[in-house]
C-alpha cells in the first residue's frame, strides 16, 4: 500500500515592504505577511524616500487583506522623553486602518498599546533583544505579547530550548543584513553621527555619508567625517556602516567589527520549524522592489517544498547576487565557535 505523504504545518513567511509598491510586491511574490513602518522615527528604518503616511498605510491594509495577507506596522525604535505622542499616534494609527500587529520594544509604548487597545496583536521587536524564558515571560504577562521576533545571537538547539520553555509564538530572521552587535544594544552610529536605529530609527544616515576619490585613484568611504573603508578602481564598494568598515590594527588592515556578508539560513528551515519556530523573516525594507520579489519567491517555494517532503534547498545559489559582497552566512544559528 502506498504511503501518505506527511502534511507539516507551514512556517509563515513574513516578509518586509520599504514602500507601498514594495508591499504589493511582497504580497504578490507570496508573502504570508508583511512588516513595514510609518514614515517617522517611530521604526527602524527611518530613511528619506521609505515608509507610508497613515493614509498608504490604510490602502496597504486593504490590498494585503484582500489577497489574504496580514500586515505589521513596526514601532520599533525606543521613545524619546517628551515625544510619546509620536510612538501612540503611531499605534493608534495600526488600530485605526485594522493592522494585523504592532511590533514594539519600547515598555511605554507596549504598555499605551496593551491598555488602550486590548485586542490589538502584539508583537516583540528584535530590538528589545528578548533571548530568555524570563525575559520573554515578562513581556507575556506584563503586555499580553503574543509573538517574540528572536535576537540574532541564538543557535537552533538554543531556539528549541527556548520555545519548551515559553509559551509565545516565536519569528526568527532567515535572510537579509546582519548586525554585529545585540539589537536594541547599538551605540557606532550614534558615536559618529549622532543618530541611531535604536532612537531616531536610522542607521549610517545618507546626510552623513560622503565618497571620496583619492590622487591614487582609490574610493574613500566616509561616514561622520571618519573615513571607514577604502577601494581599489574597479572594486565594488558597499555602503559605509561603521560596522561593517576596515580598520587598522596591530599594523594590519581589516573588517575589524563583522565582514560584509548576508544571512541565508534557507538550508535551516528543517531544523528551525523542528524547533518549533512560528514564521521566518527576511531582512530588507530598505531594498527595491526587485530584491522584495526575487528573495520572497525563493523562500515561498521552499517552505512549500519544506511543507511536502520535509526538504528545503539552501537558495545559496539563486540568492547570492543579492548579498552583500556575494557572501552568504547562517550566522549564529550554526555556533561553530563554541
Amino acid at each position: 500500500m502506498e504511503s501518505m505523504p506527511v502534511r507539516r504545518k507551514r512556517l509563515e513567511l513574513v516578509c518586509p515592504a520599504g514602500t507601498p509598491a514594495a508591499l504589493r510586491t511582497a504580497v504578490d511574490a507570496g508573502a504570508d505577511t508583511v512588516y513595514c513602518g510609518l514614515n517617522n522615527e517611530t521604526n527602524a528604518r527611518n530613511f528619506p524616500g521609505l515608509n507610508f503616511s497613515e493614509d498608504e498605510l490604510a490602502t496597504a491594509v486593504r490590498h494585503a487583506h484582500g489577497k489574504g495577507a496580514k500586515v505589521l506596522l513596526a514601532v520599533n525604535t525606543f521613545a524619546r522623553a517628551g515625544a510619546i505622542a509620536v510612538w501612540t499616534r503611531a499605534v493608534d494609527a495600526a488600530q485605526a486602518c485594522g493592522a494585523d500587529a504592532v511590533i514594539a520594544a519600547d515598555l511605554a509604548v507596549l504598555d499605551y498599546a496593551a491598555n488602550r487597545y486590548p485586542d490589538l496583536r502584539l508583537h516583540l521587536s528584535v530590538q528589545a533583544a528578548a533571548n530568555t524564558p524570563e525575559a520573554i515571560g515578562y513581556y507575556q504577562k506584563t503586555f499580553g505579547v503574543r509573538r517574540v521576533v528572536l535576537p540574532r545571537v541564538l543557535s537552533v538547539e538554543e531556539i528549541a530550548r527556548l520555545n519548551q520553555a515559553v509559551e509565545v509564538e516565536t519569528e526568527a530572521f532567515v535572510f537579509g543584513g546582519l548586525c554585529v552587535m545585540t539589537e536594541g544594544r547599538c551605540a557606532l552610529s550614534s558615536y559618529a553621527t549622532g543618530k541611531s536605529p535604536n532612537l531616531t530609527g536610522v542607521c549610517s544616515p545618507p546626510d552623513h555619508v560622503v565618497y571620496e576619490k583619492t590622487s591614487e585613484n582609490r574610493l574613500l568611504a566616509r561616514l561622520g567625517g571618519f573615513t571607514i573603508d577604502r577601494f581599489d578602481e574597479g572594486e565594488a564598494a558597499g555602503y559605509p556602516t561603521l560596522c561593517k568598515g576596515q580598520f587598522c590594527a596591530n599594523g594590519k588592515a581589516g573588517y575589524l567589527f563583522e565582514d560584509p556578508v548576508s544571512l541565508n539560513a534557507a538550508a535551516l528551515l528543517p531544523r528551525l520549524q523542528e524547533a518549533g519556530v512560528t514564521a521566518v523573516k527576511i531582512e530588507g525594507r530598505q531594498r527595491g522592489k526587485a530584491y522584495i520579489g526575487s528573495v520572497v519567491r525563493a523562500f515561498r517555494r521552499a517552505i512549500e517544498d519544506l511543507a511536502g517532503d520535509g526538504k528545503a534547498n539552501n537558495l545559496a545559489d539563486e540568492l547570492t547576487a543579492l548579498t552583500e559582497g556575494g557572501r552568504q552566512t547562517t550566522g549564529a544559528y550554526r555556533k561553530t565557535w563554541r
